[in-house]
Formats: structure tokens, C-alpha cells, sequence
């Protein structure tokens, strides 16, 4: 596997990735045996791709904010955060949705993604964000209960976990 160089953020989708953006989510998409039908509009305009992607746009009746996570000109996952809860985000979806891409799993870097998303919930003004996963979802369990998640009761075929964003400012109130 390629060793990353550059630490990774999360950044606004940018044309910088294309190529490992494509490759990544092929990957997904065949992994999961799903369509890559929602990747034609990348491959044939990824500039026009990525520039629907930047800025709030409304999704599941909410703004959302999309995030990519990156080092240099890899691309590792997205990350979705959803401003507020209808009723059926608060049931299951929640306030973030995230994923890793298949060749960058299982290294530490889904429970970095959402720290760092949890940070931009808290530039929102947001007090406690709401995750789910599926009840058979291990790892993603395991990635919210490293970033402070509390169990909260279940919903559908969801498991709940809200995390409490206050606690985690600085101790010394720089903000920093």
C-alpha cells in the first residue's frame, strides 16, 4: 500500500484526488457488489463532480456539509455532516455519516475522520452530535465509542450513540 506523506484532513472535495477518489470508490462499489452508476457523472465531468459537492447543500431535508478526507492527492473517505436531526435522522443517519474507502481501512484513519468531523459539529455551534451504524457494524462501533460515544437506545436496525462535543475543548480555554 502506498505510505501517506502528508498527515490527513478533511478538506472540501477538491479535483486534486481525482484519480485516487475514482479508484477508491470503484473499489468500494465492487467490494459491496453495489452499482457504480453514481460514479459516470465523476468520470465524465469530475471538476463539475466535485464543484456539486462544496458548500451546504440540502440533503435528507437538512444542510449538509461534505468532506473529504486526504493526504496529498489521496483520497481516503468522506465525511457528511448534517447541520440538524428531522425526525428520521434522529430514528437512524444521525448527525455524520462517513466512510473509508476499501484500500485505506483498518488503519486507524475512520476514527481520525471523525474526530476531525466532530471538530467541524463543534464550529457549528453543535452541543451533542447523534451517530448510527448498523447493528452488525463492529468497526464502525468501535470508531464512535473511541471518539466518545454513549450508547443510546436503538432505532430500527440502528445502533444510537450521541457524543457530548463541550468536553472536548481545551483545558486551558485557548480554544486552540
Amino acid at each position: 500500500m502506498t505510505e501517506l506523506f502528508e498527515p490527513p484532513r478533511l478538506v472540501s472535495p477538491t479535483t486534486a484526488v481525482r484519480e485516487s477518489f475514482l479508484v477508491g470508490e470503484r473499489a468500494d462499489c465492487s467490494a459491496e457488489k453495489r452499482s457504480t452508476e453514481w460514479l459516470d457523472p465523476a468520470f465524465d465531468d469530475f471538476d463539475a463532480f466535485v464543484d456539486g459537492r462544496r458548500g451546504v447543500h440540502i440533503r435528507w431535508g437538512v444542510p449538509s456539509t461534505t468532506f473529504w478526507y486526504v493526504s496529498g492527492e489521496h483520497y481516503l473517505g468522506t465525511l457528511i455532516v448534517r447541520h440538524e436531526l428531522t425526525s428520521e435522522l434522529t430514528e437512524a443517519g444521525g448527525h455524520i455519516g462517513y466512510h473509508i474507502v476499501t484500500p485505506w481501512r483498518r488503519r486507524g484513519h475512520a476514527t481520525r475522520m471523525l474526530a476531525a468531523g466532530l471538530a467541524e459539529c463543534g464550529k457549528l455551534g453543535l452541543g451533542r452530535v447523534l451517530l448510527t451504524c448498523a447493528h452488525d457494524n463492529e468497526a464502525s462501533r468501535r470508531v464512535i465509542l473511541a471518539n466518545g460515544g454513549v450508547p443510546d437506545r436503538p432505532c430500527r436496525d440502528e445502533d444510537r450513540f450521541w457524543i457530548i462535543l463541550h468536553d472536548r475543548r481545551p483545558k486551558d480555554g485557548s480554544g486552540a
